[in-house]
């Protein structure tokens, strides 16, 4: 992005250039999403932490080259964030065909890598 370190605040148009995201695009976004927050300064100044632009990449990615839409973009989000908090749950002792138990363990943890 910058000079700056990378824990460092971004300014909107240092965000806007780095992702080349309009900085009304941005803003709008803010509305649209209410997971990024960036912290406001006096008079409204903007400035994006590692982790707000994180979250502003992959809604650009969702919305700009997956297709989705501003809703579905935030429902995606808000379900992951739900799968993140939520606590694994424990699955009984499996019993049978113990290949068959070894490959649902494997598609298992596929699945879970793919969705994180």
């Amino acid at each position: 992005m910058t000079d700056k370190a990378p824990d460092a605040f971004r300014t909107i148009g240092e965000v806007s250039k780095a992702l080349s995201i309009q900085p009304h695009v941005l803003r709008y976004w803010e509305e649209q999403f209410p997971m990024l927050r960036p912290v406001k300064r006096a008079g409204g100044r903007r400035l994006y932490r590692p982790e707000d632009v994180e979250l502003l990449a992959v809604i650009d990615r969702l919305v700009h080259r997956e297709g989705f839409t501003l809703r579905g973009a935030k429902k995606w989000l808000q379900s992951r964030d739900k799968m993140e908090l939520a606590p694994e749950p424990v699955a009984p002792a499996p019993t049978g065909d113990p290949q068959l138990v070894a490959d649902l363990i494997a598609l298992r943890a596929q699945l879970a890598r793919a969705l994180a």
